[in-house]
């Protein structure tokens, strides 16, 4: 257990996958979260005994709780703690149902909330901790149809900037990661004409890979970030200047 434990919610895919593979890579033990039994086997092979999957709906307090038991009885409590798992549900306000509000919310800001909560103490205790939030360029910009989603990626920012200030003195840093336009399995479906209708308005001219945002989580939480907290860092190409 000499090795510092890093959690990882939604790592079955796409940016978790990643952020969990590059962590990994850098010596952290890694807890990879997902939503089904599956889809946790799966990344325990894809960690290939450098972590665990874990199974855990991050909308049930309950199943949080019981994941984090699991872990702690195969590794110490995590100090690094990557806030992806999210959720979409997109329509238009005027269609909205309630539920399609509530789910996104409940998963993309109740869960982040539940989760770093059960975290916060193993690193309060050890006087050292990371926090990385996995936000979106959309919470800056906006995009129609996302009105609820738009809505939990621009709270999960005023959410870090605030523990930053609160756990500082603990030597814990929160700050949050905004991907831009990325290549995922999620970006694949998009038609030729909505993908080169984004391409144009970004600089650089191409989409981002998930191995690129993984690199920014991973500077978050190494110890050459011990003075970046409170901060939110754009991976975007350029599509949107902060």
């Amino acid at each position: 257990m000499s090795r510092r434990t890093a959690l990882v919610s939604g790592a079955s895919r796409g940016i978790g996958a990643a952020i969990a593979a590059r962590l990994a890579a850098d010596g952290y033990f890694v807890a990879g979260t997902a939503t089904t039994e599956q889809g946790a086997q799966n990344i325990s092979a894809a960690l290939n005994g450098n972590g665990v999957g874990l199974v855990m709906r991050v909308e049930d307090a309950d199943s949080v709780a019981a994941a984090l038991a699991q872990l702690t009885e195969q590794a110490d409590p995590p100090t690094v703690l990557v806030n992806n798992a999210g959720i979409t549900r997109d329509n238009l306000l005027l269609r909205m149902q309630e539920q399609e509000w509530e789910e996104v919310i409940n998963t993309n800001l109740n869960g982040l909330f539940r989760l770093t909560k059960a975290c916060l103490r193993g690193m309060i205790k050890a006087r050292w901790g990371r926090v990385v939030n996995v936000g979106s360029v959309v919470s800056r910009m906006g995009n129609p149809g996302q009105s609820n989603y738009v809505a939990s990626k621009a709270a999960i920012e005023g959410f870090s900037r605030s523990l930053a200030m609160e756990v500082a003195s603990r030597n814990i840093t929160v700050n949050t990661v905004a991907p831009g336009f990325i290549g995922t399995d999620m970006t694949d479906e998009l038609t030729d004409e909505q993908s080169e209708a984004m391409l144009s308005r970004i600089p650089l001219g191409r989409v981002g890979t998930v191995e690129e945002v993984a690199g920014a989580v991973a500077y978050l939480v190494s110890d050459a970030a011990s003075y970046v907290t409170a901060q939110t860092i754009h991976v975007n190409g350029g599509l949107y200047a902060a």
